[in-house]
């Protein structure tokens, strides 16, 4: 297999599983480097290397820097040079590090991270879960969509759709680490918010008024869920804003889990939520809503 099928071949089998990597590449090689400009690496933080970039005195310094942009989620600019061992030097648009290998030369290497979408989880068959399901992979997730008896063909924007929510099913299918979004508003609500619970989720945010959601909260607890993870979950959800119609609910739930993503937490809003399944009734002008009432 050629450099470049072993790449490829390795950067879609992290893509498949959601592993983040860094795809690296030559830029300038001079000699006695052993690599060559257009040759690549998909390097990952535990120190895999698949692709060819250079010896093994370079591979330490390339996993410091993949490390690096994949926490940071910026690309960068690498020289390595046959100069002092350690040594680091920020040019402005290359950082340079020395490495005192016997076999010398100079490599730049551009390291590239390549991260897996975020991911969402819906549950319910609600006009405001199809609503979500629609907007969310357009602002970058990925959207796994969870409702009984679920059509599939009525979420063509979703990656994946179960149509039960029997958590022997769907958890073991479901990676942690999702925002998970309950909008049954009304159906199988407390079937929803323990599943919810039990998908290792970022965060739970469920759409209903504050009302019913301290009730729902209650059940849960008395049936023993975890009295922390039930008091974790957001509800109501949503950013606060005026909102009545499905779509502009689920605008405002997604408004709410983008500022999460980005380690702002929104405000949560004071008015209560929709739970009608069909059409919400208006808001006045003068409140601020996650939902419409």
């Amino acid at each position: 297999m050629s450099n470049v099928d072993t790449v490829l071949d390795a950067a879609h089998r992290l893509q498949q599983a959601g592993t983040p990597y860094a795809l690296v590449s030559v830029i300038k090689a001079l000699a006695p480097a052993s690599a060559h400009p257009g040759d690549k690496a998909v390097v990952t933080a535990d120190g895999a290397f698949h692709g060819w970039i250079g010896g093994g005195c370079a591979q330490p310094v390339v996993l410091r820097t993949v490390r690096q942009v994949l926490a940071d989620g910026h690309a960068r600019l690498i020289r390595i040079a046959p100069t002092a061992e350690g040594e680091e030097k920020d040019l402005g648009d290359v950082l340079e590090f020395g490495m005192a290998c016997h076999s010398g030369g100079t490599l730049e290497l551009f390291v590239d991270p390549v991260l897996p979408l975020a991911r969402l989880v819906v549950i319910g068959a609600s006009p405001v879960a199809a609503s979500l399901a629609q907007l969310a992979p357009r602002v970058g997730f990925a959207v796994t969509l969870v409702a009984q008896d679920a059509d599939a063909g009525a979420y063509p924007d979703a990656r994946q759709v179960f149509a039960t929510d029997d958590p022997a099913v769907v958890t073991p299918q479901v990676a942690p680490g999702a925002w998970v979004v309950v909008a049954t508003q009304g159906r199988r609500d407390l079937q929803a918010l323990r599943l919810a619970l039990g998908l290792g989720a970022r965060q739970v945010s469920f759409v209903a008024s504050a009302r019913k959601a301290q009730v729902l909260k209650a059940s849960l607890v008395a049936t023993g869920e975890n009295a922390d993870a039930v008091q974790a979950i957001v509800a109501p959800a949503g950013y606060p804003m005026p909102a009545t119609t499905p779509e502009e609910i689920a605008l405002s739930v997604l408004a709410a889990v983008v500022s999460h993503r980005h380690g702002v937490e929104a405000k949560p809003a004071a008015a209560s939520c929709c739970e009608a399944p069909a059409e919400l009734p208006a808001m006045p002008a003068e409140k601020s809503s996650c939902c419409g009432h």
